[in-house]
């Protein structure tokens, strides 16, 4: 299947910026089923995760359904964009979370839709990279209208209220608490990838560190509200993977074939 990338850009008057999508998808003469959509956060590191690459070797051995990819490239104000909408971190990081996701309901999709002509996809799927991928948890999990499934690659589940030098508790992570506090369950499947050299820190001194602890904490509270392994949730704990596009592209295909896989 012949593949085909492009570069368009969208002036976001919410993001007051311009935003670079790189589009990714089959041939549309080659299409004869249903398309797919990928949101991907830091799209900027396409070619360092060999999304193209990835795409070309599934698509051939037939492994998964065609996807649209929309690569948003992160802009200078990343580490504000980034983040769980309506609750920045102890360090008032991710200020802008609420605007990005507006941004991507409200701007981003109506303008993909339009483009395309399509306005129902078969599978909706946002995917991200360390604080990308708190980023799309946060936003498929209060927009599970919008999205069916999500990836988190190295997940920022450590976002935290309260800095450790002061009384921090495990209860200070935001994210937890928000699916804690969350009435009703979304409709929603979660993908989420970790590896054991992505950090050294280990907070609680068990000799896990925190990203693994973090992810699997998270795993424990979509658990208490009903969701089941494997049926809604995947875990992937790459031994030797580090905090890198390096280990994140040996997981991508991993990640395609469980959200786009025949």
């Amino acid at each position: 299947m012949t593949i085909t990338k492009k570069n368009i850009t969208i002036n976001s008057a919410l993001l007051n910026r311009e935003v670079t999508c790189t589009l990714v998808m089959p041939d549309e003469q080659e299409l004869t089923e249903p398309l797919n959509l990928l949101l991907l956060n830091d799209g900027q590191e396409l070619e360092n995760l060999q999304l193209l690459a990835t795409l070309e070797q599934l698509y051939n051995t037939n492994r998964i359904k065609p996807v649209l990819v929309v690569a948003i490239h992160a802009g200078e104000d990343r580490i504000q964009e980034y983040g769980i909408a309506g609750k920045p971190d102890f360090k008032k990081r991710g200020s802008k979370a609420d605007v990005y996701t507006v941004f991507i309901k409200t701007e981003l999709l109506p303008q993909i839709k339009e483009g395309t002509g399509i306005n129902d996809f078969e599978t909706t799927a946002f995917a991200g990279f360390s604080l990308g991928g708190l980023s799309a948890f946060d936003i498929t999990w209060n927009n599970s209208d919008v999205f069916d499934k999500v990836g988190v690659f190295s997940g920022s589940f450590w976002w935290r209220s309260k800095d450790l030098a002061k009384g921090y508790t495990d209860a200070d992570r935001i994210m937890h608490a928000v699916i804690r506090n969350t009435i009703g369950k979304p409709d929603l499947q979660f993908w989420l990838q970790t590896g054991t050299k992505d950090e050294t820190t280990d907070r609680n001194k068990n000799g896990i560190i925190d990203a693994i602890d973090d992810t699997i904490d998270l795993i424990k509270e979509l658990e208490n509200k009903g969701y089941t392994r494997p049926d809604d949730i995947q875990y992937v704990e790459l031994v030797g993977g580090t905090h890198d596009t390096a280990t994140w592209s040996k997981a991508l295909p991993k990640f395609l074939i469980w959200a786009f896989g025949r």
